[in-house]
């Protein structure tokens, strides 16, 4: 049976020591001058600025792309009315809840190009590919790309595992979902795959 085609981007599974995922949350604002959308399980960087919100004054965040240090991942996006949508519109100011935890390990769903990764990926290291969302339900787009696939440690995503699920299989029909973590995070070292 073919693997259900479904990606929400970076969702936060648990911590490297098995932990439940407890991250280290933190909240930050994508200004309006940010012509960017963000999602839910979007990876992001800080912008290095400053701004004011609701009377909190927070970290500046936008999307990152592949190749950029990374800062975390948005895990909650805070409504500003009762009618607000469940992503960040581009060129609007929201406040995001994002996990800072360099050890937070993520689901993450493959491009299902190229040759399907199998059991023998885990340890290598890829990069995400993708941008935008589901605007019904305000989940990333982001994807795994699985033609990416090295040791070296400038890449973005390091696979730890193969998501344990019946529903889905490495090497199957369809995209495959993996167990990740950020490669390239601001608070550790990037590692070579293996």
């Amino acid at each position: 049976m073919a693997n259900a085609n479904f990606p929400r981007g970076l969702v936060p599974q648990r911590g490297t020591s098995g932990q439940y995922v407890t991250g280290n949350l933190e909240h930050f604002i994508h200004d309006s001058g940010d012509s960017t959308a963000l999602y839910v399980g979007d990876p992001v960087k800080i912008t290095g600025t400053n701004y004011t919100l609701n009377n909190q004054s927070l970290p500046g965040i936008t999307r990152a792309s592949t190749g950029d240090v990374m800062d975390g991942v948005i895990v909650a996006i805070l409504p500003d009315s009762r009618d607000s949508l469940p992503y960040v519109a581009a060129s609007t100011s929201r406040i995001v809840m994002v996990d800072t935890d360099p050890n937070s390990l993520y689901e993450v769903q493959d491009t299902n190009s190229g040759t399907a990764l199998t059991d023998a990926a885990v340890g290598l290291n890829v990069n995400f590919v993708g941008s935008g969302g589901n605007a019904t339900y305000g989940w990333s787009a982001v994807t795994l790309d699985n033609t990416t696939e090295a040791t070296t440690n400038t890449l973005d995503l390091k696979i730890m595992g193969i998501v344990n699920r019946a529903d889905n299989a490495s090497g199957d029909t369809g995209p495959a979902k993996f167990l990740v973590r950020i490669n390239r995070h601001r608070l550790a070292n990037q590692i070579a795959g293996v």
